[in-house]
């Protein structure tokens, strides 16, 4: 179970930096109101994938 949700995590952070960072480039989903938090959550979702993939590694 604790891989299956690492894996989670990743595929989450993936899906969160391509929607934001689309949003961020191409203004699509949200129409790019607001750099910061896209920025924000393209840097928050890097993180989610760094600890996902470090937590994965490790587990055995």
């Amino acid at each position: 179970m604790p891989k299956a949700l690492t894996i989670v995590g990743m595929g989450v952070a993936v899906l969160l930096i391509l929607v934001f960072a689309l949003d961020l480039l191409a203004g699509v989903p949200f129409g790019g109101v607001s750099m910061t938090m896209d920025i924000a959550f393209v840097i928050c979702a890097a993180i989610l994938g760094f600890l996902s993939w470090t937590t994965f590694v490790e587990q055995k």
